[in-house]
């Protein structure tokens, strides 16, 4: 993929996984996540978050961004917008998934945010990875899948995030589906599968979808079917009025 690329490193869950940083790639420690980068030896480009999760010392410098710890935007977000702001628009996020539930439910919902402006989130954790797709197709190119072992080395999952998501179609899967609409209540979208050698794509024409698919596939190419606008706006450190305690 051509987009410029960002690397986030959360506090969660990594199951052992080990994080790839593309050359060139923007990295940026969410602040738990900056104990994860100095175990793994990388240099974080921006330093990010209220420090609730870091369990080593907070760095000084003018790339450490403090955020107090009553705010709207959680540590997450706040990275994500830095990163969108200097350019990136595809993020690859580690530490993300597992752990709390609710920050799982928050880090998904962040994907979609991305997909609706043009953007695009890969969640990476337990061997798999969960992203979102706005009016646009994923492509996975042909591979070799051995359909004897792990059934979670082939498997792909498809939910609607928006209340509707309109000319749905999966090709090139073991269950195929035509110019269908799905619900945020409708799940006949889980558990299909890759196929030996053969090239799979999952298209929504309107409306947004979360994907999940194991993380030892490429990243998939995404084709919008329209520009985007909009930006996921400044680095917030405020409480809104909604809010406020």
């Amino acid at each position: 993929m051509s987009e410029q690329t960002c690397v986030i490193f959360a506090a969660g869950e990594y199951y052992g996984d080990t994080p790839i940083v593309p050359s060139g790639a923007l990295v940026i420690a969410a602040d738990g996540g900056l104990d994860h980068t100095r175990a793994l030896g990388i240099e974080a480009d921006f330093v990010i978050g209220d420090f609730d999760s870091l369990t080593s010392s907070v760095p000084h410098g003018s790339n450490t961004l403090r955020l107090p710890s009553q705010k709207d935007d959680p540590d997450l977000l706040s990275a994500l917008k830095v990163g969108w702001n200097r350019g990136a628009r595809q993020f690859r996020i580690y530490g993300a998934l597992g752990g709390r539930i609710d920050h799982t439910i928050a880090s998904i919902q962040l994907t979609a945010l991305l997909a609706q402006h043009g953007g695009v989130g890969f969640l990476y954790g337990d061997g798999m990875i969960v992203t979102a797709v706005s009016d646009a197709r994923l492509d996975f190119a042909a591979r070799h899948v051995d359909s004897t072992g792990d059934a979670r080395a082939r498997m792909v999952s498809v939910f609607a995030h928006s209340s509707d998501a309109q000319g749905v179609s999966e090709r090139g899967l073991k269950y195929e589906l035509t110019d269908a609409t799905l619900t945020n209540t409708i799940v006949q979208g889980v558990s299909n599968e890759l196929l030996d050698e053969r090239a799979a794509s999952i298209d929504v024409r309107q409306g947004t979808l979360i994907v999940t698919f194991p993380s030892s596939e490429s990243l998939p190419r995404i084709t919008r079917h329209h520009a985007f606008t909009g930006d996921l706006g400044a680095l917030d450190t405020t409480v809104s009025s909604a809010l406020a305690v």
